[in-house]
Order: structure tokens, then C-alpha cells, then sequence
């Protein structure tokens, strides 16, 4: 079966980078994929991505090296499983409240006897390569996102469940949780000690830490506190800052 390259750069000790595909196109989604970024992840709870445009996106991620990621919208084994047949090696499930929902995330992604997911990678197995079945339940990530109050309340629980491969930190659900309005990159020092405490208490159970980023700046931060991944970049945000940067250029050199 084709390896995981994030797991391969773990247990090297290096730190992977992640794009966002918030916009529900192939062809944006190839793009992304061969700037560089050592996986990509379709976003299905909040990007403009259906069902039905995962296939096409996952098969134009694939024709580079860059790692398949899913975001499901919601902790649904059927969702969850379809996203693994059709090629996803990566699966972040948001709103993690306990162990009993993270296990459920993980039984989900894992053939018997290890879980529950159903036999029909329709295209993983062609994706994955030979040995699928017997090898996939050691490839397939899967993180769990921590964000409500009631995750940071079980967190330790969450973190020690069996399967579970990383937690992967929404930073603006987690400022709903600590009753702070939402904000990417947040610099407020609670919400950089929760995160903090995230990352300690993943490690603690032999499990990674991620970080969603909005740029670079707070990307390279994230690196150097011990996170093990950190989302870099989506394709809507970079659209929108180079499209505002030509505009301004423009208006500062003819304007005045």
C-alpha cells in the first residue's frame, strides 16, 4: 500500500504543512496541490465543497505526492467512510465533545477488527495500491478536533483513545469555548496556553498536535512551541490577500 507521507515525516521528527480547499473546484485543488504543501485537506463542514466534489478534488490532489485530507461535516460514520473510499488518508473530525464520540471518529476510519468501517474502497484501493485491506488501518489518519468546552473538559479522555492518531485545534470554536469572539492566529495568552495545553496533553497520551493557521507569521510560532502540524493556508484566503495586494499596489502607485 502507498505510505502515509505524514507519518513517514513523523517519525522522521519533522513538522508537515496542510492547505485548506475551501472552494469546491478541481482545478484549484490541483493548483494547491503542486505548490508544495505536504497534504491537502477538503473541507466539507465549512468550505463550499459538496459530497459530490470530493471525488474530482481528491483525484486532482493525487496526481502529485501531496497527502488527501478530508474534513467531514459532522462525526458520521457513513460520511467518514465515504471519504475513505473514495481515496481521503487523512480524516478530521470537528466537535469532538468526549472519548465515546473520539472512539466512535476512530472505529469509523478502521476495518474489523479494529472498527467498524464497511468493505467498498471503491477508489482508495486503486489510490492506496495493493494490500489496502491489511495495511490501511495503519496508513489511514485520524484526527480528532478539540474546541468546545466540553472537549477541553475531556480532553485528557479524548486524547488517551485508543486508535487516535492527533487532535487538531479549531482556533475559533475554540475562542467560542473559552467565551472570546472568534479570530484566526488568536494572540490572546489564555487561548495560547489552552492550545498549549492541547499540545501537552496529546503528547502526554503518544499522540500529535495541529494547528489550524491563517499564515506563515503564527504558522512558524506553532512550529517552534512543538506543534507536529500546522494548516498553513487556504486557497479562498490566498485569493482574496493576492487579489487585495495587486489592487492596493495598484492604488498606491497611480493614486495622489
Amino acid at each position: 500500500m502507498r505510505p502515509n507521507k505524514i507519518k513517514q515525516l513523523w517519525n522522521e521528527g519533522k513538522c508537515p504543512t496542510l492547505g485548506w480547499l475551501s472552494i469546491s473546484n478541481g482545478f484549484t485543488a490541483e493548483i494547491m496541490a503542486r505548490q508544495g504543501f505536504d497534504a491537502l485537506c477538503v473541507d466539507l463542514q465549512h468550505g463550499t465543497s459538496e459530497a459530490n466534489d470530493v471525488l474530482p478534488m481528491l483525484q486532482a490532489v493525487s496526481q502529485t505526492d501531496t497527502v488527501p485530507f478530508v474534513r467531514v461535516a459532522w462525526n458520521d460514520p457513513a460520511s467518514i467512510m465515504r471519504a475513505l473510499d473514495l481515496g481521503a488518508y487523512g480524516i478530521i473530525v470537528p466537535l469532538v465533545n468526549n472519548a465515546e464520540e473520539a472512539a466512535a471518529a476512530v472505529a469509523a476510519c478502521r476495518y474489523p477488527p479494529d472498527g467498524i468501517r464497511s468493505s467498498g474502497p471503491v477508489r482508495a484501493a486503486h489510490y492506496g495500491g495493493a494490500n489496502y485491506f491489511t495495511e490501511a488501518n495503519d496508513e489511514i489518519i485520524v484526527m480528532a478536533m478539540v474546541e468546545t468546552k466540553e472537549g477541553l473538559a475531556n480532553l485528557d479522555e479524548i486524547c488517551a483513545t485508543p486508535g487516535l492518531d492527533a487532535v487538531y485545534i479549531g482556533p475559533a470554536d475554540l475562542s467560542f469555548a473559552l467565551d472570546m469572539a472568534p479570530q484566526a492566529d488568536n494572540p490572546d495568552p489564555i487561548h495560547l496556553a489552552t492550545c498549549d495545553k492541547i499540545r501537552d496533553t496529546a503528547h502526554k497520551h503518544g499522540i500529535k498536535a495541529v494547528m489550524h493557521c491563517a499564515g506563515a507569521p503564527f504558522a512558524s510560532e506553532a512550529v517552534k512551541r512543538g506543534f507536529d502540524m500546522v494548516m498553513l493556508a487556504s486557497d479562498l484566503n490566498c485569493l482574496i490577500a493576492g487579489v487585495r495586494k495587486q489592487l492596493d499596489d495598484l492604488k498606491a502607485n497611480t493614486e495622489g
